[in-house]
């Protein structure tokens, strides 16, 4: 997930060309390929206040961007107290952010075009998404992704762990016909980075603010801050100068 744009990070440079080309790339979604933080930090905001913890989108940010669904209610609980999460919360709450992103969902600047450029490459591309099947679903839909992806896309249902463990990045790997060793992951979440690194990912950051910057390369990432400079990161064209 993703905090309003701020100044350009000043992070450490990623490596201008890997080694060998990548077997495969594999995407997070929310952040990376989707901009739907602000979406899912509002209305996540608004239902927990409902429940009695009042909260703002940016402290919903801050506690529970990048985490799947299944692992905020016990978050919740351990605030508010045994049985104050609703049994059908997360149900609701997930129907009302698909309503949202069926009308809101927009890309990532330059990530479609990113996307297509390592396609064309013939590099064999994935997505891995803590979000619900039926979410990811409707943002690929929404980007104009779901072909691209079709086959390789991995939610929280599809595995036996959510992000940070590497269960979902293997999985994508594996859909590509690829060693995740050989792989590379696109995130900008410390948990996803996390899980790509778990997975033995090399793992580009995409960093949205000098503290996401900080917080990606603490723990292994290798930061960028523009989706139009990925295929240059890649070795695919020129990276540019700045």
């Amino acid at each position: 997930m993703r905090a309003p744009r701020r100044s350009a990070a000043k992070a450490p440079a990623p490596r201008s060309r890997p080694e060998v080309t990548p077997q495969a790339v594999l995407f997070d979604c929310d952040g990376v390929l989707a901009d739907t933080e602000a979406l899912h930090d509002r209305i996540m905001a608004e239902e927990i206040t409902a429940l009695g913890w009042e909260m703002t989108p940016e402290e919903s940010a801050r506690r529970f961007r990048g985490y799947a669904w299944e692992a905020i209610a016990p978050m919740i609980e351990g605030r508010l107290g045994p049985d104050s999460v609703p049994p059908d919360f997360l149900r609701t709450l997930i129907a009302r952010v698909i309503r949202a992103l069926e009308h809101e969902a927009v890309p990532i600047p330059g990530a479609p075009e990113a996307v297509a450029a390592i396609a064309a490459a013939g590099i064999p591309v994935a997505v891995a998404s803590n979000s619900s099947r039926a979410e990811l679903a409707t943002k690929l839909r929404r980007l104009g992704l779901a072909e691209t992806f079709r086959g390789r896309s991995f939610s929280v249902n599809d595995v036996e762990r959510a992000k940070p463990a590497p269960d979902m990045y293997r999985a994508a790997a594996a859909a590509c016909g690829a060693d995740p060793h050989a792989c590379v992951v696109v995130e900008d979440s410390v948990a996803g980075a996390r899980a790509g690194l778990a997975a033995g990912c090399r793992v580009l950051g995409l960093a949205h603010s000098d503290a996401s910057a900080a917080a990606l390369a603490l723990v292994g990432a290798e930061t960028f801050t523009r989706m139009a400079d990925l295929p240059g990161l890649l070795g695919l064209t020129p990276v540019p100068a700045g």
